[in-house]
């Protein structure tokens, strides 16, 4: 059953190093991730998954101690996902980026509250296999808890990775707006076709939140709201 979830956006900028000089645009953005995760912490869960949007050589499950870097970004900076006294398996696959930012998101919490494993999906994964999923994660643990990586729109602003799109605000406000209701039948309605449009990451996983949390009677926060960049990010929790 699903006890808590913390929904929080994946830009490899939250990271200061990556950042670098820009690092204090986003502070806000750590720390509501930080609140948001001290909520998961705080629901006692015996298992924690993180989820986030991956590319197709990357999905699927990743166990505790799964190492990620920021090399790619130019940074020379290493995570492994979850406790610190887990060792890293022996495959050695690297987390996906929105996995590589939730592992350091821990990391920089001290996470020891319980057990955590990874799970890379695709951004288009169809609206019924994402409830499926969640569903399914939420009937194979007591207490679960999920973090859901994953941005809104990229196209807020002429200058968003997306260029400008109409659109994406009228998007995003009623996303966030689920999210910090714990609104299961919104985030279920959400236009999946209209999320690739406006190249929304996290769409697929808080579809899968949405199938997890079904019939878990949790109440939600909006914790922020902001297009920096002129992306949508958003920090929600549910509990």
């Amino acid at each position: 059953m699903l006890v808590a979830a913390a929904v929080c956006p994946c830009p490899p900028l939250l990271v200061p190093e990556v950042a670098g000089g820009a690092a204090g645009e986003l502070d806000g953005a750590r720390a509501a991730c930080a609140d948001a995760l001290g909520v998961l912490a705080a629901a006692r869960p015996s298992r924690l998954v993180v989820v986030g949007p991956a590319l197709s050589t990357a999905r699927g499950a990743y166990p505790e101690g799964s190492p990620g870097s920021f090399h790619g970004f130019g940074v020379d900076l290493g995570v492994r996902l979850g406790r610190a006294a887990v060792p890293a398996p022996e495959d050695g696959r690297e987390l996906p980026p929105s996995l590589a930012v939730a592992a350091w998101l821990l990391a920089e919490q001290g996470w020891n509250a319980a057990p955590v494993e990874g799970l890379g999906i695709g951004e288009t994964l169809e609206r019924r296999s994402c409830a499926d999923t969640g569903a399914e994660l939420a009937t194979r643990t007591d207490r679960l808890a999920l973090l859901v990586m994953g941005d809104g729109s990229a196209c807020r602003t002429p200058k968003a990775p997306g260029a400008f799109d109409e659109r994406a605000a009228a998007f995003d406000a009623d996303a966030a707006a689920a999210l910090g209701r714990a609104d299961i039948a919104a985030l279920d309605g959400l236009d999946a076709e209209l999320a690739r449009e406006l190249r929304v990451a996290g769409r697929s996983g808080w579809q899968l939140l949405a199938g997890a949390g079904r019939g878990a009677g949790l109440g939600g926060a909006l914790l922020y709201d902001e297009a920096p960049y002129g992306v949508g990010y958003f920090v929600a929790t549910w509990s």
